[in-house]
């Protein structure tokens, strides 16, 4: 499929969702930065557009990480060569091409998405991408459970936690050492991208993972 030439005038464009972005995510030389809110109009890419000598980074939101589906292909990514990090909430669906092009949502009826080269337009979605990035919780490959449950023991853990055990009264109790604990409590955080124990413990708490042990 070939994409059309963009409108100079303009500098915008729609093309079609699959086809097309594939097609010009292939002409990437440099660097391709990604903002998804994962709703079906955004623009997005997988594994398979990843180029080798291009450099990838993807932001998504933070509950992609404990959603099966959506783990899988994050884990996907980062295994492709794509430094993905996650955020509460993500303000809009992007990507940008080599710093010159932007690609954002435009008809969903038809899949079509709107490529731009105007400077404003992309100057824009680049700063507040740079803006988000830093605040991000990267994800590491290990970070992503083979399904989205505790084991018993974690369960365990951040229950004494959540009581207001301290490590080391939580590894006594659990029958392993403060560094294990520690090392169980960071893989938690990532896994639901807390950025705080206080912040893992409510969206912990959030998708019911504390209920049946704290009742």
């Amino acid at each position: 499929m070939t994409v059309t030439m963009l409108n100079r005038p303009t500098g915008f464009q729609q093309i079609p969702a699959h086809g097309g972005l594939a097609e010009l995510l292939a002409s990437a030389e440099n660097e391709v930065i990604a903002m998804s809110t994962l709703t079906p109009a955004g623009p997005t890419f997988g594994p398979r557009e990843v180029k080798h000598g291009v450099r990838y980074r993807a932001i998504y939101p933070d509950h992609a990480r404990t959603t099966p589906t959506l783990g899988r292909h994050l884990g996907a990514l980062s295994l492709a060569g794509v430094a993905v990090r996650t955020t509460p909430q993500v303000p809009m669906n992007a990507i940008v091409i080599d710093g010159a092009v932007a690609v954002l949502p435009a008809d969903t009826t038809n899949g079509s998405v709107a490529v731009l080269r105007l400077t404003s337009v992309v100057v824009t979605a680049l700063e507040l991408f740079e803006r988000i990035w830093p605040d991000a919780v990267p994800l590491a490959d290990s970070d992503l459970p083979d399904d989205t449950d505790l084991s018993l023991r974690e369960q365990e853990m951040l229950r004494l936690l959540a009581l207001g055990a301290t490590d080391e009264v939580a590894a006594a109790q659990l029958g392993i050492s403060v560094r294990t604990v520690r090392r169980m409590v960071a893989q938690i955080m990532n896994r639901l991208g807390a950025r705080s124990r206080f912040q893992a413990g409510v969206k912990a708490a959030d998708r019911g993972w504390l209920l049946e042990r704290a009742s």
